[in-house]
């Protein structure tokens, strides 16, 4: 993207451009989703490493390793396993709602101050764990900070975005998370060749370079113009800001918005109240259903288990990571092709497209492993890079539909007057079942076996018919203007009253 492209918008007039500023500040607010995809990936790699499993979790050390008798879809089932991959969502579930009253009352950098510290006190105690309630605790701490991030960061970069350019700066959430991940792969996989089997420590330790970048960053993070009007209702410095956002000066027709929207919202004392009106049903409707089915994708799988799994089809540890920095690397990629089409094809194309190939790639996982895995055993080397690419491919339609507008689309649809208390409930919902999916995969997966796939795609082409039938398309729509869309909607019409 060129720093001097002309921004108009098909929902309204206003002006400016793509300024280096803008730019600038939304990569590193963005830096909230690093840490977030560091941590997916650096626990689903360490969980598969022999010394940190012998060290914390031997039980199921022993069952790997030693206990033949065990199906190979059961080997990884330990309760104290998934806590420690789960504590960390249920901790990002309790924060997100401290978080929602936090950024609408002191800012978003605040609540992204606030997370970046906690992200960083976790890491150390993470790096230096000598026995599994450190370690646990550490992993609290880290939910903490990323509980606070998830709930801030969508909405600064939805609000400091050009309403034309809006999905690509938004979608970098998602691609700085893909990255993050990547980095944490990649970074396994070295580790994992440490001789002493120390390898994990250092793994859990690097969480800290990007839990510093955006503690530090948030210090000098400006805050977005929306914020300023409603915490302080300083119109100038709104302007101002807003001005240097733009890159314009003529920014009144956008300020005339911000200020409306700001009026609206001061005359709301109880937001959370507020949302079970019904005029904003659809909203809530998408804040509960878009973070659902976001989680019942069935990406965590791969997402938190990749090493786990693989060693599950007979991958060895090395391969194994190795794996897991492949398909950490295609998701990445298709972000970054998300980032580049979403503001020209739209929200609903992608959902329905990354959905469809979603849908066919979990069937045939499905079915190989269904035909060449049994209890006992691995599969052949052939089957195993088919289901290796077919992973590939599931994890690239996720990539530019349901990861990066799982994030977009809350954090555009919302009503300044009920949007901190609307992304606080999408990040608890996406809280809650990621910590479920966390929580109970490994034990699922050694009951249904080959089915969990079979399982996952169900609720694909359930959540794809959904997005296609009830959700308007919002590009290249300025951000307060999104809520006359749901009055035009052809089934949401029936509910959202027609006038004020």
């Amino acid at each position: 993207m060129a720093a001097g492209l002309a921004v108009t918008s098909e929902g309204g007039q206003y002006n400016g451009r793509i300024t280096r500023f803008v730019v600038l500040s939304c990569m590193m607010a963005a830096m909230g989703g690093v840490i977030f995809g560091y941590d997916i990936g650096i626990s689903g790699g360490v969980t598969s490493m022999d010394p940190f499993l012998k060290k914390f979790f031997p039980d199921a050390y022993r069952k790997m390793k030693k206990d033949t008798n065990i199906s190979n879809y059961c080997k990884f089932d330990s309760e104290l396993l998934t806590s420690f991959t789960s504590s960390l969502y249920l901790a990002g579930l309790v924060a997100s709602f401290a978080a929602g009253p936090i950024t609408k009352t002191f800012g978003r950098r605040t609540s992204i101050l606030i997370g970046g510290a906690s992200f960083l006190l976790g890491t150390v105690l993470g790096g230096a764990a000598f026995n599994v309630y450190m370690l646990i605790f550490g992993r609290i701490l880290l939910g903490v900070g990323i509980g606070f991030a998830n709930q801030a960061v969508p909405l600064y970069l939805s609000e400091m975005a050009p309403p034309k350019y809006r999905g690509a700066f938004s979608n970098g959430f998602q691609f700085s998370l893909g990255m993050g991940a990547l980095s944490a792969n990649l970074i396994n996989y070295g580790t994992e060749k440490i001789k002493g089997g120390w390898g994990w420590r250092v793994s859990l330790a690097l969480a800290a370079v990007p839990g510093s970048i955006l503690t530090l960053g948030a210090i000098f993070l400006p805050d977005t113009p929306n914020s300023l009007i409603q915490r302080s209702n300083d119109h100038q410095k709104a302007r101002l800001m807003l001005q240097r956002v733009r890159g314009t000066n003529d920014v009144q027709a956008e300020l005339d918005d911000l200020i409306g929207a700001s009026s609206m919202a001061k005359t709301i004392d109880l937001p959370f109240q507020k949302i079970l009106q019904r005029k904003y049903r659809p909203q809530l409707v998408m804040a509960i259903a878009i973070p659902f089915f976001q989680q019942v994708t069935g990406i965590n799988v791969i997402a938190f288990y990749a090493p786990v799994l693989f060693r599950t089809i007979g991958l060895g540890e090395s391969a194994s990571l190795l794996s897991a920095v492949m398909s950490g690397t295609v998701g990445a990629g298709s972000t970054f092709i998300s980032m580049f089409i979403v503001d020209k094809l739209g929200r609903r194309t992608l959902f329905t497209i990354g959905g469809i190939q979603m849908f066919i790639s979990q069937v045939m996982i499905g079915a190989v492993l269904a035909a060449k895995l049994g209890d006992h055993g691995g599969i052949d080397k052939g089957s195993s890079y088919l289901v290796l690419f077919l992973i590939c491919v599931y994890v690239a339609g996720f990539g530019w539909s349901w990861g990066p507008l799982g994030w977009l689309v809350p954090s555009e649809i919302f009503p300044l007057e009920i949007r901190s208390a609307g992304q606080s409930i999408t990040v608890a919902v996406s809280f809650i079942f990621t910590f479920i999916v966390a929580q109970t995969f490994l034990a699922v997966l050694c009951r249904l076996r080959a089915g969990i796939f079979f399982f996952f795609a169900v609720w694909v082409a359930v959540m794809t018919a959904f997005m296609y039938l009830l959700l308007p398309e919002t590009k290249n729509m300025p951000i307060e203007q999104i809520v006359r869309l749901w009055r035009e909607h052809w089934f949401w019409k029936r509910i959202v009253p027609q006038s004020e």
